[in-house]
C-alpha cells in the first residue's frame, strides 16, 4: 500500500494495492531531480546523472550488462549534456539526441535507461 500526501491539505490518503503498482511504476522524478530521457519530448535539454536499469535485466531483448555497454560507449555518461533533437511519426520512437557534439538516434526503451537532470 502507498500513502500519498495530498499536499494542499496535508491529509494522508491511502491507495489500493492495485492502484498503488500503477502509480510506483509511473515515471517521476526522485529527490534529485532526476527523470529518464526516453520519457522526455522534443526540446527537452539536460544533463546525464547515471544509468539505471529495471528489474528484469533485459530491454528488447539486449541484457542490461550490454546496452549499459553500448550506452556508456556512445557517449552516455554522467555530466554529458543532451537535448531531444527529434521523435519518430508514430509512437514517438525512434528519438534523435544531441549528447555534447554528436548526433545518436536510439529507441525509447533504451533511452529509459538514461537519467538526467532538466536544465544544462
Amino acid at each position: 500500500m502507498i500513502i500519498v500526501l495530498n499536499n494542499p491539505t496535508h491529509r494522508f490518503t491511502a491507495l489500493p494495492a492495485s492502484l498503488a503498482s500503477a502509480v510506483s511504476n509511473l515515471p517521476r522524478d526522485n529527490a534529485l531531480g532526476d527523470f529518464t530521457l526516453g520519457d522526455q519530448r522534443r526540446g527537452f535539454s539536460g544533463v546525464i546523472t547515471g544509468l539505471s536499469f529495471g528489474p528484469t535485466g533485459q530491454s528488447g531483448g539486449v541484457s542490461s550488462l550490454e546496452l549499459e555497454r553500448r550506452l556508456l560507449e556512445m557517449g552516455f555518461v554522467e555530466g554529458a549534456r543532451v537535448e531531444i533533437l527529434h521523435e519518430g511519426f508514430i509512437g514517438r520512437d525512434p528519438i534523435a539526441v544531441k549528447l555534447d557534439d554528436m548526433r545518436v538516434a536510439l529507441r525509447r526503451r533504451e533511452a529509459r535507461c538514461v537519467r538526467v537532470r532538466g536544465g544544462s
